[in-house]
């Protein structure tokens, strides 16, 4: 949908008629002491919008041209007395949102990975059969140092004072 800026204000036109002026019954409404109380109007012919002053006391210029009637194109710059404007197109191309329809879910047969599915991950998986060696290591490492912490505790009773 297109809209005016004015000082920077965007206002989307969405009527068929808009009223542009000083006055509050004004669809637009611009507080400037330059703009008549009913400026000008925009009238929707087709696919646009129709430019007409409503015989204001400072009237209104598009693209730098005195006029009283005109049919408008994106880019043009209006003049309601001293306030610029700008007719611009809607720069976020909205539209109307699309019917809601029913979503059917379907669940799956089975929960089981594809045949072809692979792991993503990149550390290699932990094997979950027993190594003999390396029970057999870790078995010998123990008894080592419970052979080591029995001697210091030897070697500690035999250097204990005496009562």
């Amino acid at each position: 949908m297109p809209k005016l800026v004015i000082s920077g204000s965007a206002y989307e036109l969405v009527g068929d008629l808009i009223t542009i002026g000083r006055a509050s019954d004004n669809m637009i409404v611009i507080h400037d002491p330059s703009v008549s109380s009913h400026h000008a109007q925009l009238q929707v012919v087709g696919e646009t919008y129709r430019l007409k002053d409503l015989d204001s006391t400072n009237g209104m210029r598009v693209n730098g041209i005195p006029t009283t009637e005109t049919m408008l194109r994106f880019g043009d710059r209006i003049r309601f007395g001293a306030v610029e404007a700008l007719y611009e197109p809607d720069a976020s191309g909205s539209r109307p949102l699309p019917q809601l329809g029913e979503i059917e879910a379907n669940p799956a047969e089975l929960s089981a990975a594809p045949a072809d599915f692979a792991n993503a991950s990149p550390f290699p998986r932990q094997k979950d059969h027993k190594d003999p060696s390396r029970t057999a290591i870790f078995v010998g490492s123990a008894i080592v140092l419970l052979v080591f912490l029995g001697s210091m505790i030897a070697v500690l009773m035999m250097h204990a004072p005496t009562p």
